[in-house]
């Protein structure tokens, strides 16, 4: 291949990539070309990208980036998957595809410079929380203190109304108060 078209091509790279830091490298090899444009069709419906990658122009292309530990998981067919909210989406994605495609291997991705070696580590990675998720559990560990400080100060507050009541329904219908 010459070198305009090497260089083209990794210019393409890229446009296509952008600022894209953390992705999921996967090999479609074993798959016809109908099951390759359907995984492809769904993964777009939920703005998932993927990108067959030559490996020597890919490391030429993002060695200096945040997506260069994947450089170690280029072996063979590659095809970068990037794009929808984060890669763990992007992880339970392609491993949901897995029991539907058993011939997608998982290579490998990485996450905030974090490499996830083979089909094990994209499994982990697909476990981990998303952003939203993980702001949730956030906010739930901030408030649960306060929660349970109000559930403290309720409870026996609650108490002493109900004692508070008794004696003033005792006190209308002109009953005496047992001293205690």
């Amino acid at each position: 291949m010459s070198k305009p078209v090497k260089e083209m091509m990794i210019r393409d790279y890229k446009d296509r990539i952008g600022e894209t830091e953390n992705a999921l490298v996967i090999g479609l090899r074993g798959i016809s070309s109908n099951d390759t444009n359907a995984i492809r069709g769904g993964l777009a419906k939920k703005e998932i990208r993927v990108t067959v990658m030559r490996n020597n122009l890919f490391g030429q292309a993002f060695g200096e980036s945040a997506l260069a530990p994947l450089s170690e998981v280029m072996e063979g067919a590659s095809a970068l998957a990037y794009g929808a909210e984060s890669v763990v989406d992007v992880a339970r994605e392609i491993v949901e595809l897995v029991k539907e495609f058993p011939e997608i291997e998982l290579k490998g991705a990485v996450l905030d410079g974090m490499l996830f070696e083979g089909e094990a580590g994209v499994k982990e990675l697909s476990k981990f929380p998303t952003r939203d998720e993980a702001i949730a559990q956030a906010v739930t560990l901030v408030l649960s203190p306060a929660r349970n400080l109000v559930g403290a100060l309720k409870g026996p507050g609650s108490g002493l109304a109900g004692i508070l009541k008794s004696i003033e329904e005792k006190l209308e219908k002109g009953e005496t108060i047992a001293k205690l």
